[in-house]
């Protein structure tokens, strides 16, 4: 069976690129290991944060926005409901480098994100605890993404479309040349004339077939829901957040009380280094599963949390922990998207359509030159 583009990993960003390639008329075929959205990936644990004043750099926001528009025409599209404008605060110490980065990209997009001091935090939203040497920066046009609700708006629209997506299916080899790819699968053998490889923690052994080795670590996280009083941190109440620990690497996310499931916190930073292959162990199999986030929760929220639950998820980290987005320095028909460092949901819509771009056009909108694999050289 030929297709003209063949997508290794159907989760987050290969079903957005499935998506913009079938809606286009292309022949699009889709192959995942799990049947998404599912529990071992990136993208599991039903909220991701989108924001769009960015600390992790200005050179991202361009794609933020361009992502925010295509994810409500997501919502538009499929009549789910995927994007909470909960607002997000951004805090730490006003000299930190992810502060100010913040304040940077607000000024340079003339984005609209307020300033406030810890006792203004802590006066708006009495849920917080922020002492006197933290600064906030108030994102009110960003919000919450329903991580698994748009994995799956996006697979049923790709497949209303015409594509094929075979689930639970491993890939036993790839084979490619300037003009053709073949994908054998343990039953089936597939030839394409374009490759996009998209597949996560895998997309590392699924290149070196391909005489491609990239910097990628596979690590496991978690993150954990809290009890919380839904008068103080229910959703329209209370912010979704990213909070820098003051002189430290330390960065932890959440989200307010939504549909009643309690507050959810995790840890950015750190975690436990995976081989791709690994299955991931449960939630509590190390104290610092929730140690961590119950450490932030008694220091920075006003009440008493009591931990409900967690879930694990992986992040797929590169040396500098920026996206790789590139095609293949000898196979030009070969495409690939990877390491997204615990940041890159909220990108997915755009980096589909990214990706659909470089399989059709060779080249993309948006300027993806800072996350060439070119860098590590």
């Amino acid at each position: 069976m030929k297709f003209e583009t063949i997508i290794v990993g159907a989760g987050s960003m290969g079903m957005a690129a499935g998506y913009f390639l079938a809606s286009q008329g292309k022949k699009v075929l889709l192959i995942d290991a799990s049947n998404p959205p599912h529990t071992e990936g990136a993208h599991h644990g039903e909220t991701r944060i989108i924001r769009h004043a960015y600390g992790e750099g200005e050179n991202y926001v361009p794609m933020a926005l361009r992502a925010q528009e295509l994810w409500l025409a997501l919502e538009k599209e499929s009549n789910k409901k995927l994007f909470l404008q909960t607002g997000v605060l951004n805090a730490g110490d006003p000299e930190s480098l992810f502060i100010k980065n913040v304040i940077k990209s607000a000024k340079t997009y003339s984005l609209p994100v307020e300033v406030l001091t810890a006792e203004e935090m802590n006066d708006k939203w009495p849920g917080f605890h922020f002492s006197e040497d933290y600064v906030g920066c108030f994102e009110k046009s960003s919000g919450v993404l329903m991580v698994e609700e748009c994995i799956r708006a996006y697979r049923e629209l790709t497949e209303k479309s015409g594509a094929v997506l075979k689930t639970n299916t491993m890939v036993k080899s790839i084979e490619a040349t300037e003009s053709s790819v073949t994908v054998k699968t343990e039953n089936e053998t597939f030839t394409g004339e374009k490759l996009i490889v998209s597949a996560g923690k895998g997309t590392g052994p699924v290149l070196s077939a391909l005489g491609l080795e990239l910097p990628l670590q596979p690590v496991r996280k978690t993150f954990s829901w809290f009890d919380s009083d839904e008068d103080v941190y229910r959703e329209g109440q209370f912010p979704a957040f990213a909070v820098n620990y003051p002189n430290s690497d330390e960065l932890y996310y959440g989200f307010p009380s939504i549909g009643g499931a309690g507050v959810k916190i995790g840890r950015h930073d750190e975690g436990q280094p995976i081989q791709p292959w690994e299955k991931l162990a449960d939630y509590g199999a190390f104290p610092e599963d929730e140690g961590d986030v119950k450490s932030f929760a008694d220091r920075f929220m006003s009440q008493k949390l009591p931990v409900k639950f967690g879930k694990t998820c992986v992040y797929t980290l590169t040396p500098d922990s920026d996206f790789i987005i590139d095609k293949h320095p000898e196979l030009k028909n070969v495409f690939f998207a990877c390491g997204f460092s615990g940041h890159g949901f909220k990108f997915a819509s755009a980096v589909g359509e990214i990706l659909s771009q470089l399989a059709v056009n060779g080249k993309t909108e948006l300027d993806i030159s800072d996350f060439s694999l070119g860098r590590f050289k």
